[in-house]
């Protein structure tokens, strides 16, 4: 039986009449996403119909999920609120901190012991309010939740950007930071901008080395990684429902890499059918009972243009596999045309590393049809040229697939079987290599693939393929190797061809588990203690931010002007930092240390104003900060980009920074920023950008005239005696500039009483 089953049967005896009411106030048929949404309102029934891209509304998830690094500072928050106990059913997943160096047994063992206070104080914590708490070792966030929690037609948000995994079982799962999550389990309600809508048509149907995999990675190239900022994106079509559910899980997973508010697909049989695989069929009748709220309107399906902003239609029939990178994961190239692009680009054609699975592709399925390409090379014997890792996405995958042989198989052909948790994916990779700077490529499954991010070397090239396509790269060590029509030499001197993979979407005996991981919070956790040591390096207890003294901002330095792409990796990277989650003032020292200054395109070397020397971004905002003083960041296009980590925003509000000024944001980075009490601003004209000099003071006037319909102005005073000015814009609502007055959300949320 599901977890929550109570809250799952509530969630659909309202859904029908709220849809009704929604359809009668809206004026026309409904989207799957419009369904959901309307039938989430905080208030209950609609009242009107709501502006897409412009309306701010209040909705009540149904639950939200937490993973450990975003956990200790979304909990610490929580801690601050002022309740007794989580409003809505939440959980913890032990998966960020688990670092890949050995193997699965030892390294668990290591970051059990490494790791012991922040578990222990996740697991405390947890224990008092009510919070599910699945210990190190029991998976990935979002297979996890795929596996026990989501359920169609459900809204769900989570502390991590891949929380639109669970839009592969037809949830609204939206990647948010700690304070989102802090309102939701305080039970108040969620505010967000109403999404505008993609629809993608999907027809045909996938064959031979094409995956689900593929799918996002073409969108991508499409969309780019803003093109879906704002937007829900909607996947409909008999080619659609022909997908497993795990597929349509990957393809909402990478929707993040898009931009996308999340991503989602209707109710269809595929998905009753992992329901029941994961020991949820009351879930499946519930929503068999309820199908007709779990699609899109006929009349949306009839004639989509009219009803979403926005129409992708792809063939998968006609589908070719992809692979994307470097650097960026819309870089989309054809596999027809990768050998090209390779030698054309100069990347280093000799394949270092093949890594498959994480929360996007660690599935049955995915790890079946790999595992059928090992099986070839073992046949064919073929020796594996590049080093080959595996991380299965839960222990229900790694059990199931231990059981049945598969990891077994990658072993024969030298493959490494890591942890279930993140690791390489999220730079937690303690990587062999006898030079840690030099040129060189690797390909994994996973969704992200920026400078620096799987293990921290700036001149690895990283591309993103489907699991069946990272493995049969690794078995020819060959970027160019195209399995569809190159041959292979084997150990024999014979030539061979690789044969087209093969899976299971699920296990023929089904899925089994001896401990899954999973720890029930106590009945009455009133008198449970978390403790957080005065002088733990790991934790530490929160202070509010200082509010606004209600003047306008006068004298605030230059700190940064970051070129380029400035993701939240850029901001506030992970890898060994991730120790640090839990207490601010540490991890602040890693603050802006990736992101490249304008003036000298260097990495972490800024001018101090204060002394006319060149220094670290975070010693200098100290600096700023120590003589009373200020600071502006200034950045580029999609700032924020990349994961939902809220210490991108908390460390320069630690730090100092009063603004960040760019010329557009990224979304979840744009509201942790504001939810800070920091403000978020965009430059009117773009080219305004271009003025900031090296050693501005800046000020921002016109605070008294805040208002979500003014725009503000910046100063900026130039070491020459001369001054720009200019007008900069906003996206604050009354409620969110009520953040900034009293300093942070949370702030707020004391003042009220914590009610």
């Amino acid at each position: 039986m599901a977890f929550d089953i109570e809250m799952i049967k509530s969630v659909y005896a309202r859904m029908g009449e709220r849809i009704e009411n929604a359809r009668r106030v809206v004026g026309t048929p409904l989207t799957l996403a419009e369904k959901i949404l309307y039938a989430h309102l905080y208030q209950g029934n609609a009242t009107e119909a709501y502006e897409r891209g412009k309306s701010y509304v209040d909705f009540a998830p149904d639950r939200v999920a937490m993973q450990d690094a975003t956990a200790q500072m979304a909990l610490l928050q929580f801690m601050q609120a002022g309740k007794e106990k989580v409003a809505v059913p939440s959980t913890v997943h032990c998966d960020h901190l688990i670092q890949a160096k050995v193997g699965a047994t030892e390294d668990l063992k290591i970051a059990n012991d490494t790791n012991k206070e922040v578990y222990d104080f996740l697991g405390s914590v947890s224990n008092k309010y009510g919070i599910g708490f699945w210990k190190p070792g029991a998976g990935i966030i979002h297979q996890v939740v795929l596996e026990n929690y989501a359920f169609p037609g459900a809204m769900m948000i989570g502390t991590d950007s891949h929380t639109p995994n669970a839009g592969g079982l037809g949830m609204i799962a939206i990647g948010v930071g700690g304070a989102d999550a802090v309102d939701v389990m305080a039970g108040m309600p969620w505010e967000l901008k109403f999404p505008k809508l993609i629809g993608i048509k999907l027809t045909g149907q996938l064959s031979g080395w094409v995956s689900a995999k593929d799918v996002i990675l073409k969108v991508a190239g499409i969309l780019t990684v803003k093109g879906g900022t704002g937007c829900i994106v909607e996947y409909f079509g008999e080619g659609a429902d022909s997908l497993s559910a795990t597929g349509k899980g990957t393809i909402c997973n990478m929707g993040a890499e898009i931009g996308a508010t999340t991503s989602l697909f209707a109710y269809s049989s595929k998905m009753k059918e992992y329901l029941a695989a994961t020991g949820r069929s009351d879930v499946a009748e519930l929503a068999d009972a309820n199908s007709e709220n779990l699609r899109a309107d006929d009349e949306v399906m009839a004639n989509p243009e009219k009803y979403y902003d926005q129409v992708i239609e792809i063939n998968l029939s006609e589908l070719e596999p992809h692979i994307n990178g470097p650097y960026t994961p819309d870089l989309a190239w054809p596999l027809s045309k990768f050998a090209e692009a390779v030698k054309e680009n100069g990347y280093p054609q000799k394949l270092e590393v093949g890594l498959i699975g994480s929360c996007t592709n660690s599935s049955y399925e995915d790890l079946t049809r790999a595992a059928s390409l090992a099986q070839q090379a073992i046949d064919k014997q073929l020796k594996v040229k590049s080093e080959f890792t595996i991380t299965p996405g839960s222990e229900t995958v790694r059990y199931t697939a231990e059981r049945d042989g598969i990891l077994d198989t990658f072993e024969q052909i030298g493959g490494v079987v890591m942890a279930n948790a993140c690791g390489p994916c999220i730079g937690q990779w303690a990587r062999h290599t006898d030079d840690p700077e030099k040129a060189n490529s690797i390909i994994t499954s996973f969704n992200r693939n920026f400078a620096k991010r799987n293990d921290g070397n700036p001149a690895t090239r990283a591309f993103v393929a489907s699991p069946e396509l990272v493995t049969a790269l690794a078995i020819a060590g060959d970027l160019t190797f195209n399995p569809l029509k190159d041959k292979l030499l084997n150990e024999k001197g014979e030539e061979v061809m690789l044969d087209e993979p093969k899976g299971l979407e699920a296990p023929a005996k089904g899925y089994a588990v001896e401990d899954n991981g999973y720890q029930a919070p106590a009945e009455d956790g009133s008198g449970v203690e978390v403790i957080v040591k005065e002088d733990s390096e790991r934790l530490q207890l929160l202070e509010g931010f200082a509010a606004w003294n209600g003047q306008d901002l006068k004298g605030l330095k230059l700190l940064l002007k970051a070129h380029g792409k400035c993701t939240t990796d850029h901001i506030s990277m992970a890898g060994p930092w991730l120790r640090f989650r839990g207490h601010l003032d540490n991890i602040s020292n890693n603050c802006f240390i990736g992101a490249i200054n304008a003036y000298n395109q260097k990495a972490n070397e800024v001018k101090n104003q204060l002394t006319g020397e060149y220094g670290e971004v975070p010693a200098t905002g100290r600096a700023y900060k120590a003589a009373g003083l200020g600071s502006v960041v200034f950045g580029d296009e999609n700032y924020g980009e990349g994961s939902s980590r809220e210490h991108a925003a908390m460390e320069p509000r630690h730090l100092g920074v009063r603004a960040i000024i760019v010329k557009s944001f990224a979304r979840i980075h744009e509201t942790n920023l504001k939810k800070q009490g920091m403000l978020a601003l965009t430059f009117v004209n773009k080219e305004d950008y271009d003025k900031v000099q090296e050693d501005d003071s800046i000020d921002i006037i016109n605070l008294d005239k805040f208002t979500p319909d003014n725009n503000l102005t910046v100063v900026l005073n130039h070491k020459d005696g001369s001054k720009d000015e200019f007008e900069v814009a906003h996206t604050y609502n009354q409620a969110q500039i009520e953040w900034f007055k009293a300093g942070s959300a949370l702030n707020l949320i004391k003042q009220q009483g914590g009610n």
